[in-house]
This record gives C-alpha cells, sequence and structure tokens, in this order.
C-alpha cells in the first residue's frame, strides 16, 4: 500500500518540477568530482528523446524522467529557430507534436519547402523566432500513449538540454543529432557565414564538450555527435575530436546531402571511408536484420563488417508497445533486447523506453560486470567521504 501512494507521487514531484525548474547558467554548479562516473561495462541505454514512450519528447520532462530512469545517454535532434538559437526538436515541421495549430496568431504561417527532395507543408520551426517558439507547448506523437502531460512544457534550446545532462546527480552524456544540415542552412543565416554546423560545434564547445572517444576529458562529459548527412560529420571532424556517429536510414532512403543509397553507404569500400571520420554506426534496427510479414529474417552482416573495423553500432529505435514488436518476440520487450544484446551483439541501443532497458540490463548483467559497478559505487563513496573529510 505505501508503494502504490509513493509512484504517483514521485511522478508529481516530477512532473511540478519540471514545469517549473529553473535551468542553471553553465557550467553546473554541481562538483563533477563527486559524481558517479558513466558506466561503460555494458552496451549503452540511450533514450531516444528523453524518456518519450511515458512524456512528451525533447522534452525537459522526458529528459529528467530518463535519467531518473537510468540512461546512459539522453539523445536529442537539434534544429534552429528563424533568429538562429538552436533548439531540441525532431520534425522540421511542428505540427504533429505541439499545439501550433490552436494559435491563431500564427495561421499565416504555413508554408511549403522542399525537404529531402520531397515537398512538406506545416509550420515550420525556421519561421519562428524563440520567444514565439517558446509559446507552444509539446504533446506526444502517438495517440496510443499517455495524452495527460499535453500541453504542459515547453520547447526547449540545446543550452537548457545541455543544462540537464550537467546538473545530474551521476555522469549523464548527452547525444545530439545535426538534424537536417542542408534544410536548415538553406532557410536559416548565421553572421560572419558561419553554418549551421558550426553553430552546433561551438555550443558544445562553449561548455567543455571535448576529447576523444573514451578520453579522460570525455568521460568527464560523453557526448556523441550524430548525423544522417556525412558530409557535416567530416566538416566537423576538423572542429572537434568528439566522437561521431553516421546514421543510417531505411534501404529506400539516400543520404540527405550525397544522394547516395543505402547499399552504396554500407559497403566495405564506404565503411573503409567513414571509419576515419566516426566511431560508430547508428543504423535503423530492420535494416540490420530485414523483416518479412512482421516476422525477422536472417541477420544480414553490417553489425560484424563495422566491428571489423573497430566501428560501435547503435541501432534504432526500440519500443515497448505491441505495434513496434516483431512477432519473434511474442509481445515481450525484454526478449527484443536479449536478442539485439546478446545475440546481435550491439553496443548500444536507442530506445523510448529507458527505465525497461535498464532494468532488462540490471537483471541480466554478468556478475563481473556488476562487480564493476559495484566497485564503481563504493569508489564513489569513498570520495564523498574524503571530500567531507576535507571540507
Amino acid at each position: 500500500m505505501a508503494l502504490t501512494g509513493y509512484v504517483p507521487l514521485l511522478v508529481l514531484i516530477l512532473i511540478t518540477g519540471c514545469a517549473a525548474r529553473p535551468l542553471y547558467p553553465l557550467p553546473s554548479k554541481l562538483n563533477e568530482k563527486n559524481r558517479l562516473p558513466l558506466q561503460t561495462f555494458r552496451p549503452y541505454n540511450i533514450a531516444h528523446r528523453g524518456s518519450n514512450g511515458e512524456l512528451p519528447e525533447e522534452t525537459s520532462a522526458a529528459y529528467l524522467k530518463a535519467i531518473e530512469e537510468g540512461a546512459d545517454f539522453i539523445e536529442t535532434d537539434i534544429l534552429s529557430s528563424k533568429d538562429g538559437v538552436l533548439i531540441c526538436f525532431h520534425d522540421v515541421t511542428l505540427d504533429d507534436t505541439t499545439d501550433v495549430a490552436e494559435h491563431k496568431e500564427f495561421a499565416n504561417r504555413k508554408r511549403t519547402y522542399e525537404v529531402q527532395g520531397e515537398n512538406v507543408t506545416g509550420f515550420f520551426s525556421v519561421d519562428f523566432t524563440l520567444k514565439e517558439l517558446k509559446t507552444l507547448r509539446v504533446k506526444q506523437r502517438y495517440s496510443f500513449r499517455d495524452q495527460q502531460y499535453n500541453g504542459k512544457f515547453p520547447i526547449i534550446t540545446f543550452e537548457e538540454y545541455i543544462a540537464i545532462a550537467l546538473d545530474a546527480s551521476r555522469v549523464v552524456g548527452i547525444y545530439p543529432e545535426i538534424k537536417n544540415p542542408v534544410f536548415i542552412n538553406q532557410q536559416v543565416k548565421w553572421p560572419h557565414g558561419k553554418r549551421f554546423e558550426d553553430k552546433f560545434v561551438e555550443m558544445l564547445q562553449k561548455y567543455g564538450y571535448k576529447g576523444s572517444y573514451m578520453s579522460e576529458d570525455w568521460l568527464k562529459q560523453p557526448a556523441f555527435i550524430q548525423s544522417f548527412a556525412p558530409t557535416s560529420l567530416v566538416y566537423i571532424s576538423n572542429q572537434t575530436d568528439l566522437p561521431k556517429i553516421f546514421l543510417i536510414d531505411d534501404v529506400t532512403v539516400p543520404t540527405q546531402d550525397t544522394n547516395q543509397s543505402y547499399w552504396e553507404i554500407t559497403s566495405d569500400a564506404y565503411l573503409d571511408y567513414i571509419k576515419d571520420y566516426v566511431v560508430g554506426i547508428g543504423p535503423w534496427k530492420d535494416t540490420v536484420v530485414p523483416v518479412k510479414n512482421n516476422y525477422l529474417q536472417t541477420p544480414t552482416d553490417l553489425v560484424a563488417k563495422a566491428h571489423a573495423r573497430n566501428l560501435q553500432v547503435h541501432p534504432y529505435t526500440y519500443r515497448n508497445e505491441n505495434l513496434f514488436l516483431h512477432f519473434n518476440f511474442h509481445q515481450d520487450p525484454y526478449q527484443e533486447y536479449e536478442y539485439w544484446l546478446n545475440y546481435i551483439g550491439v553496443d548500444g541501443l536507442f530506445t523510448d523506453f529507458t527505465g525497461s532497458l535498464h532494468d532488462f540490463q540490471e537483471w541480466t548483467s554478468p556478475t563481473g560486470a556488476k562487480d564493476n559497478e559495484n566497485a564503481s559505487k563504493l569508489l564513489h563513496k569513498i570520495a564523498l567521504l574524503i571530500a567531507s573529510y576535507k571540507g
């Protein structure tokens, strides 16, 4: 009985806190020496747009919930406002996940633009200033998910997202995407000829994100930079040594900047080329293991080819609902996690349900991995005692 009453109270505190929580000036005021480090002994739990299976995507609430549930990294998509402020939002249009249609003052903002070779009509973030975007409220993308938090949270900026990660009580990595760079660079102009990619990297550098994968600097403030646009990843490689992930779309979708097919960018020759700029790939999971009539087919050799080149593989997106689970998993998301982590052998998963993945990994971690984690927690406690004694 006590637990039953306690859980809703926790949810209420979380939601109330997210709605009113001030996002502090960065860098974080917390003492990073006393924070639990990032776990590196098992595949990464990547909170896809936050814990968006439970709360509206890419909101402060979704990211705070994901951190509470054990995410290693919180993932986001970076776009731009009309006045060049970088924001966290997935779609180039605002229609599907905000209440923009209810704002009569914006009724004349609907436009049609060409995006990735197709004409798209809607309300575009690039036609709104940040001040205007902040008047909108975010809602759940899918109608079958919890709707009670619709209209409670605003769009957040890249800086506010960074603040959430840096203010966490343990080290939490960030995983921002350079989203639709071709379109953004066409529509938004920054002073001195700066590109979208330049502003993206400058924001990371402003708040101390640096270092190659697993370096001392990186472990203090872990970050992966991701993009479907290979030219963007190559371009920023001269600006930052942060690890980069090349995202790979469905087999029918060419790259947005170079118009290369799936087969070209997963060829041996291309992987040999791109491995000089990235530490891994992020493929759509149904391209790694093809699906027919909702049943898994024989896995491709993409993971093996990536691992042979020392590239990590972080597939997307894992969702608990039956609608997204293939019949092989018998409506059980834990069977899906078991298959991908222990049979396919990937290095991280993008999931809408951070808590489910965290629970699965906690329950199934080998003894050695648990010992490593326990040792890390013990060292953390010792550090706190030492810090307290010095004070």
